[in-house]
């Protein structure tokens, strides 16, 4: 099964503005999460353009904000308890909503899908590590970022899986540097 085709089998969110590390976080595990940082400030429809993007896209309206949970509750709007970011993941994934696993498949800064980078791109980022050759690097055509596996990488994935047991670690998120 192609990574494409496993991308359309999970469930897509909408996020709110209070909810910007989750959406990173979403992204990093593979959703593709859209969210209102990405709209003009200061629209007074917001809350209502997130329903309507929600029920036309097909996404579930994360919020922590119970009002707007509450108009969206018969389109499967959820609210965030949690001001934590890992209790958040907590949630969702107590839920049945998420798999909180870490994917190299979404930028965390744009949710575009990456794809495997080519040599050139590699080498075309002077952020890129050059002394490790069994690392596996993905691009994100929009933002023009690399991303790998590296020590970030999997501490985020202990950090994750650590929040998901209830546990808090210090980790941080995989490496990304702008070009």
């Amino acid at each position: 099964m192609s990574q494409r085709s496993v991308e359309r089998k999970r469930l897509r969110f909408v996020s709110d503005r209070m909810l910007g590390s989750l959406t990173r976080y979403l992204r990093f595990m593979g959703y593709d999460t859209l969210s209102a940082n990405s709209l003009a400030e200061g629209n007074r429809r917001e809350d209502t353009i997130l329903l309507e993007i929600a029920s036309r896209d097909g996404r579930v309206l994360l919020t922590r904000d119970r009002e707007l949970a509450g108009r969206g509750r018969e389109g499967g709007a959820v609210l965030v308890e949690s001001e934590d970011v890992l209790e958040q993941v907590r949630q969702l994934s107590g839920m049945g909503l998420i798999e909180p696993e870490l994917r190299m498949t979404r930028c965390s800064l744009c949710n575009a899908l990456l794809h495997r980078a080519t040599r050139r791109e590699v080498h075309e980022a002077d952020y890129a590590p050059r002394q490790f050759p069994d690392l596996e690097f993905f691009w994100c055509p929009r933002c023009r970022r690399l991303y790998w596996m590296g020590s970030h990488g999997r501490s985020l994935q202990k950090r994750i899986e650590a929040g998901v047991q209830g546990c808090d670690e210090p980790g941080s998120a995989p490496e990304r540097r702008p070009p």
